[in-house]
């Protein structure tokens, strides 16, 4: 190991005391002015630049899935099958909850072995190609499950972790900016393939699209993880040491409990519109350009959702703009989609609002993270990883749920008595939708309870 790397990793990780107290302090300085600059230079904004396309290719599937949902419930060959109705809807949700849940599992290796990420994002960057290219070739729900939903996840997992552990590295004071525009990516991914997907199905079929998809993922990561790397040198030996600064406390404080829990609930009530968007335009009777493009407004509202919220989380109180967001998006669901959705405009409406607030949510864990972790970047992975796990597990539980609200019936809605959003597909998504804005208002209500407990 360099002699720059040792100096630079012990200011992050905690290690044994030096032979010579001199030696270390004056290379110390050195070893950091030779370092590329944090919050700004060419090397971070490229690297930036490079992981917001990487998060946008990785989350660019499970966000635009609705659009796969549709056309494999109006597909015989899968629709047909037991159990269809519960587990094409999984697919989605497994892709993207394995992500988030693999965060426990993943940075600790991460943090142990620094040198191996690049490796791993190569290794990522095949499974996402190998599982959508081979879903192409799938004859049941279940081959979709494995390859979609659990193949794919884990090469998406391997590279959006690794974008993030990256991040740390290159930026504090503008810790929260950045982590907004990373997460704007993974809604930019799904701004653009409910658009682009519709036209290559509807002109090659499912299985065609797929592979089209894959390959154009495969040849975009090839050009982009060059520029994904870390500003700090590369250790070649296994780190060892401490824990991170805290890790063993967090669990003894109230507020990573009482965030943990919002951020659960947060999570039960966000992926469900996501998911059946599309099919919801569809009982409206709406092209499936228009359904595509409903989906896409939400994720396109979720992009500026992202970049404002991570920008105010430098600004402002962290619980205040969670207790904003919260609201606000139970609002939204109620009123824009509960009651205003029975039209085109109205649900267009609903996907702006809800991208907006709902979409933004991610961008807060910044103002969450910082007075816990301060400037450790293998403590603030850490905690990260338990955020995303939380999100996960809401993420994957809320699927079976909304699938029961959803009753699994195909039958044919009656446009004429569509009064509101709750009537639609002759009221199949009432309970839905009234489970979705109830979830973000009781987690609002905790973040109240809690708060004023505190005080």
């Amino acid at each position: 190991m360099s002699r720059v790397g040792e100096i630079e990793l012990a200011t992050r990780v905690p290690s044994p005391p030096a032979s010579s107290a001199s030696e270390p302090s004056q290379t110390s300085s050195s070893s950091e002015s030779s370092l590329p600059p944090t919050d700004r230079g060419r090397g971070a904004w490229s690297f930036l630049a490079a992981a917001f396309f990487v998060e946008a290719i990785v989350w660019g599937f499970p966000n635009a899935y609705g659009v796969f949902l549709d056309s494999y419930l109006k597909d015989p060959r899968f629709s047909s099958q037991s159990g269809a109705t519960t587990l094409l809807p999984l697919v989605g949700t497994l892709s993207s909850g394995i992500i988030y849940c693999s965060g426990v599992v993943v940075n600790p290796i991460s943090a142990r072995y620094p040198q191996h990420r690049r490796k791993g994002m190569w290794l990522g960057s095949l499974m996402c190609f190998g599982s959508l290219f081979g879903a192409s070739y799938a004859r049941t729900v279940i081959d979709l499950v494995v390859l979609q939903g659990i193949m794919y996840a884990v090469g998406g997992a391997i590279l959006y972790l690794a974008c993030l552990s990256f991040l740390s590295e290159w930026f504090n004071s503008k810790r929260g900016l950045a982590n907004g525009i990373l997460f704007a990516g993974t809604a930019a991914g799904g701004l653009v393939l409910p658009l682009a997907l519709p036209p290559l199905i509807a002109r090659f079929g499912t299985s065609k699209a797929l592979r089209i998809l894959a390959i154009t993922i495969g040849v975009l990561l090839v050009l982009l993880l060059p520029f994904v790397r870390g500003r700090l040198p590369q250790t070649r030996t296994r780190i060892r040491g401490p824990a991170p600064r805290g890790l063993r406390d967090w669990f003894k404080r109230r507020e990573f409990w009482v965030f943990l829990t919002v951020n659960t609930l947060q999570a039960f009530a966000y992926f469900i519109p996501i998911v059946y968007l599309p099919t919801f335009a569809r009982n409206l009777d709406l092209s499936q350009s228009n359904s595509a493009l409903a989906l896409a407004m939400l994720n396109g509202a979720s992009v500026v959702g992202r970049l404002s919220i991570g920008y105010l989380s430098d600004k402002f109180n962290f619980w205040m703009l969670a207790l904003a967001t919260l609201l606000t998006a139970s609002a939204a669901t109620f009123v824009l989609w509960g009651v205003l959705s029975s039209s085109f405009a109205g649900l267009l409406a609903f996907g702006i609002a809800y991208g907006s607030v709902a979409g933004g949510w991610t961008s807060l864990w910044t103002g969450f993270v910082r007075p816990l972790a301060r400037d450790d970047v293998t403590t603030s992975t850490s905690l990260y990883g338990y955020l995303l796990l939380s999100r996960g597990i809401g993420n994957i539980v809320s699927t079976p749920i909304s699938a029961r609200l959803y009753g699994g019936s195909n039958g044919t809605s009656h446009h004429h008595s569509q009064l509101t959003g709750f009537d639609v597909g002759d009221g199949r998504f009432r309970n839905m939708i009234l489970y979705v804005g109830t979830c973000f208002a009781s987690a609002a209500l905790f973040v109240c309870c809690c708060r004023m407990g505190h005080g």
